[in-house]
C-alpha cells in the first residue's frame, strides 16, 4: 500500500511499474541493466476518493495523458529499486499536492510611501537622462 494521508491509500496493484534502459553517461552499468522506471497510474480506475480523481484530471501537467493516465519516469539513482522508490514517493507527492487548497489572494494596495519613493525614483531617473543631453547656449 502506497500511503498518501491517514485516510488515504493506494494497493501496488493499482501502479504499474515497468522498468527500461536509462538514458545518458553511466558506461556499463546503463547499456546493461534495466534501471529506469517508468510508474504509469490510470486515475480514472483507482480506488482513490472522488476529490482526488477530480482534482489530479484537472492537473496541467504533461506526465498526464488524455486517458487519464498518470506516467512518471525515474532514472536518476542507479538502482533498480531506488528509482522505484522515488517514482511512488513523485506519486504521493503529487496525489497531496492535489489536494491542498490555494489560499484566496488578497488584494492589496501600495503604501503612501512606496507610492512617493516610487516618483522620486522616475524623477531622478529623468533628471539624470536630462542632465546627459548636449547643453545648449
Amino acid at each position: 500500500m502506497l500511503f498518501i494521508s491517514n485516510s488515504v491509500s493506494i494497493p501496488y496493484r493499482e501502479i504499474e511499474l515497468n522498468f527500461v534502459r536509462s538514458q545518458g553517461a553511466g558506461g556499463q552499468n546503463v547499456n546493461k541493466v534495466n534501471t529506469a522506471v517508468h510508474l504509469r497510474f490510470d486515475i480514472n480506475a483507482s480506488s482513490l476518493p472522488e476529490f482526488y480523481k477530480e482534482k489530479l484530471l484537472n492537473l496541467n501537467d504533461n506526465r498526464l495523458t488524455k486517458e487519464g493516465i498518470l506516467v512518471i519516469k525515474a532514472q536518476s539513482e542507479r538502482s533498480q529499486d531506488d528509482n522505484r522508490q522515488q517514482a511512488l514517493a513523485r506519486l504521493a507527492e503529487l496525489i497531496r499536492s492535489a489536494n491542498k487548497v490555494q489560499r484566496k489572494r488578497i488584494a492589496t494596495k501600495p503604501s503612501r510611501s512606496a507610492k512617493r519613493k516610487r516618483v522620486d525614483n522616475k524623477t531622478k531617473r529623468g533628471q539624470v537622462k536630462q542632465n546627459r543631453k548636449k547643453v545648449s547656449f
